[in-house]
């Protein structure tokens, strides 16, 4: 009898949970959304998919061909801006841009978006300039954009939407992209507290493996073979060749098994801007809901047991 009740009770919450989320904002067309890391990837297609649905999209590129490719694909509403997340005085100029386009309204959404993976390698391999190159853009670039837009999201009681990842949960490969993700997640949790009764929302979303300029095949195997090149001779040989292969044919497997639906990750988004009650963290992709997030919940040896098998054998182990 307690299983009839049990099921009943789940249904009941889910389908609640249903119809919260369906509730979606009036009067979305007068809304200001900025965008950080539009040239490509999660945030080019947020950015075409809100001018679309009518926002007044303010996208953040950091390359001038990304910008005039992306005007030409979007409507006239759509205003770019060139910035550099990793410089405190572009980020500064784009804040000042953003204060002329929205006025008094104020901005409605902000999502931090623009992000690096490499250098990415065994931390051994890396140094700490290595770290700072991605900790930098990922962590403390999305912190100065928010501080600095912080005055019109409050006017504006908006929405702030930080893009993290599963790897901030849980972390089995090297160099800062994890460490900078795991900062987002707890600079989130910080702000959704902070900002709760200035009546800003925070959201979060942890997408999984994605077919996206950070997870690019070339681009991550060539940042392995010059980072192998350049190591000291005592490191290759604790290590061995065979071991840097195995982490190659890794780092291409891990490729062919990204999604190429960008989709999945941009509604999350999507959702966190429009709806009346958004969640705090939305997990996108397959990948992280029916694997990556229930590792992160299980006991260390769970997580060791699985992800230890994946990974070679250095030579002066053997």
């Amino acid at each position: 009898m307690w299983v009839f009740y049990v099921a009943a009770l789940l249904g009941f919450y889910f389908l609640l949970r249903w119809y919260r989320e369906k509730q979606i904002l009036m009067n979305l067309t007068e809304k200001h959304v900025f965008i950080t890391g539009c040239d490509s990837g999660f945030g080019n297609l947020l950015a075409r998919q809100l001018d679309a649905k009518g926002f007044r999209v303010l996208a953040g590129c950091l390359a001038q061909q990304g910008a005039e490719k992306l005007k030409e694909a979007t409507s006239e509403r759509l205003q770019t801006v060139l910035i550099d997340v990793n410089s405190t005085e572009s980020v500064g100029k784009a804040t000042e841009w953003v204060k002329g386009q929205v006025g008094d309204k104020g901005l409605w959404g902000l999502v931090n978006n623009a992000g690096v993976s490499i250098p990415t390698a065994p931390n051994e391999w890396l140094t700490k300039e290595d770290f700072k190159k991605i900790i930098d853009i990922n962590l403390l670039g999305v912190i100065d954009v928010t501080i600095q837009m912080l005055p019109l999201l409050r006017r504006a009681k908006g929405r702030i939407v930080n893009v993290s990842s599963v790897m901030g949960r849980l972390s089995f490969f090297g160099g800062g992209y994890c460490p900078s993700k795991f900062g987002v997640e707890a600079f989130s949790d910080s702000l959704r507290i902070e900002l709760w009764n200035f009546g800003v929302k925070v959201c979060l979303i942890e997408p999984g493996y994605f077919q996206t300029a950070v997870t690019n095949d070339k681009i991550l195997l060539e940042n392995f073979r010059e980072i192998w090149e350049h190591l000291p001779k005592e490191i290759k040989q604790a290590y061995g060749e065979s071991y840097y292969k195995e982490m190659l044919k890794g780092t291409s497997r891990m490729q062919a098994n990204c999604s190429p639906n960008l989709s999945l990750v941009t509604n999350c988004m999507e959702h966190a801007l429009t709806a009346v009650r958004p969640r705090f963290r939305y997990t996108a992709g397959w990948d992280a809901k029916l694997f990556y997030l229930p590792i992160s919940y299980m006991p260390t040896w769970v997580f060791d047991l699985i992800f230890l098998k994946s990974y070679p054998k250095p030579e002066q182990s053997i």
